[in-house]
């Protein structure tokens, strides 16, 4: 056989006429014109263009009144269906649970109620721990902090740390609440005073929180928008954020080494590095001259931005703490005459300033002065009923009513309940009493540590009112001034005995509602497999009736068979 042949080529086809032009509906023609612009062919088939043109027809025709009524009828068929149909199947779906659960043996029942109660004898024991540890219930706190958003109610946040400012006034101070912390006015030093106590004892005196407290009112106080532009006040503001204290007291150095007259580097030294109140002290008289001559210079431009605003209020912060730190050291130095007048001055310089509660150090120091009468005058000025409360002006003005009955008795007489049920109580006991009474229902955890029932520890920076850190950082400071009234604590004692022994449990906290329902689940769990195992029959009889009150339909046919 030859090789073969090559194949003809192949002819072109012949063209084919083009149609006349036809009106087209609108939607064939953009369906054919997508149509080629996506496949880079020509236009489509006739029998592509028939099929949208009848398209086009039913959607007219369904777009007529008869045939949405149509519509309207069938979808209401396919209701109706529906609505008849699942009763059916519920109906025959409590049958077959109820079938299944009528078949079941006795141990599956033992076994259910005894995992139940196992389970929610987990639950009840850490609901109980978590109750005893963090003192709230886990569930609630769960269901309040991702149910309630959930659901759209409004979670309310917890109150911040009271704070001071230069804008502050008497009028902000009326309308915040009494229980919530506070910076205790009486704050030890901590180079010159915690520390001291940690080197003894090896113990930390302060607790995180309180230092975080601390580190966030540093923040606050005395830092602005405009330290970007000082170099030595950018240093300050990181080290305030520092946690080792070496790194603070270095960042300290390092700012003034940029800057000599930095008043709050002198403040930081004075606070954390200054091991004596003498050496603390000093840093703080340096302070106060470099926080001077900032203030001045804040208060010529203060009124040029907001900038200035506020670099203003940071200076003022500044200066009432050194000046106020600087009469504690006084007092703490046995110039009490001094910090008084030091005190008072600071008051009258800068008297919107009442968020400090300076008036809680004069009333401290004119105790020890044993100026009483002063003492009385501060009282009648901050002892209002518009504001708010404290433990040293209630506890205060009970001792000075105490002091004017013992200056009335003939020693050694001692005040006892008896005795007073016998000869009845004069005006000035009876106005003692009720002062205590006022005082104790403030803050009951005061008496025990001033009847020293309660051991003292050193105070915290932040103290809540209303609370045991606020009695501890009270008594640690007046115990002497009670002390030195003879008759005072024994008033107190017995006035507090009598009355409030038993209830001073403030702020008591109820068991939470899951702790209650959770340990009534468990023994009703664990009632129920104990009866199972002992009497097995008694209790499926005891299921079946369960059934029939809750399928009283389906359950009596399907019990009666089986």
């Amino acid at each position: 056989m030859g090789p073969a042949s090559a194949p003809p080529a192949p002819r072109s086809p012949a063209p084919l006429p083009v149609p006349p032009l036809s009106r087209r509906a609108p939607a064939a023609a953009m369906a054919e014109g997508s149509g080629g612009a996506a496949s880079g062919r020509g236009p489509p088939c006739p029998g592509a263009a028939a099929a949208l043109r009848r398209w086009e027809q039913l959607r007219r025709r369904a777009a007529t009144p008869w045939a949405r009524g149509l519509l309207a009828a069938a979808a209401a068929l396919g209701l109706l269906y529906a609505v008849l149909r699942v009763p059916l199947r519920l109906r025959d779906g409590l049958a077959a649970v109820t079938m299944f659960l009528s078949t079941l043996t006795p141990k599956f029942y033992f076994a259910l109620t005894v995992t139940s109660s196992f389970i929610s004898g987990l639950i009840f024991v850490f609901e109980w721990w978590h109750f005893r540890k963090y003192g709230t219930s886990f569930i609630e706190q769960v269901s309040v902090s991702h149910l309630r958003p959930l659901i759209g109610g409004a979670e309310s946040s917890p109150p911040a740390p009271a704070a001071f400012s230069a804008g502050e006034n008497d009028t902000s101070r009326q309308n915040m609440p009494e229980c919530k912390v506070w910076r205790n006015p009486l704050n030890l030093f901590r180079g010159a005073e915690y520390s001291r106590y940690m080197w003894v004892t090896g113990k930390e005196p302060l607790t995180y929180y309180d230092m975080n407290l601390s580190a966030q009112d540093h923040q606050t106080f005395f830092t602005c928008d405009t330290d970007a532009l000082r170099p030595s006040d950018t240093v300050m503001q990181k080290a305030w954020r520092e946690r080792n204290p070496q790194a603070r007291i270095k960042a300290a150095y390092q700012a003034l080494e940029l800057n000599n007259d930095c008043a709050t580097a002198y403040v930081l030294l004075a606070e954390e590095e200054a091991t004596t109140i003498v050496d603390a002290e000093k840093y703080f008289k340096q302070a106060l001259k470099a926080g001077e001559m900032i203030y001045r210079k804040s208060q010529n431009c203060h009124s040029q931005s907001p900038q200035h605003e506020a670099q203003l209020r940071r200076d003022t912060n500044v200066l009432v703490y050194v000046k106020r730190r600087l009469a504690m050291c006084a007092r703490k130095l046995g110039r009490i005459r001094e910090a008084v007048k030091m005190m008072r001055d600071l008051m009258k310089e800068f008297p919107l300033l009442s968020m400090l509660n300076i008036h809680e150090n004069l009333l401290e120091a004119l105790l020890e002065l044993q100026a009483y009468a002063d003492v009385q005058a501060v009282l009648a000025k901050y002892d209002d009923i518009s504001l708010p409360k404290s433990a040293a002006i209630c506890y205060t003005a009970a001792l000075l009513k105490a002091r004017a009955v013992s200056e009335r008795w003939v020693f050694p007489f001692r005040f006892s309940p008896e005795t007073a049920s016998r000869r009845g109580l004069s005006t000035a006991e009876i106005n003692a009493v009720e002062a205590i009474h006022r005082a104790v229902e403030f803050n009951p955890h005061v008496p025990k540590y001033l009847l020293e029932m309660k051991s003292l520890v050193l105070p915290p920076e932040h103290i809540l009112k209303r609370g045991d850190s606020e009695a501890v950082a009270y008594a640690f400071f007046h115990l002497q001034h009670w002390k030195r009234i003879e008759g005072a604590l024994n008033l107190l004692h017995c006035t507090w005995e009598g009355t409030f022994h038993e209830v001073s449990v403030y702020p008591q906290k109820e068991l939470p509602f899951f702790i209650h329902f959770t340990a009534g689940l468990c023994s009703f769990s664990a009632m129920l497999a104990l009866l199972t195992h002992q009497f097995p029959e008694l209790m499926v009889i005891f299921a079946k009736a369960v059934l029939r009150l809750l399928w009283p339909v389906s359950a009596p046919s399907v019990l009666a068979s089986s």
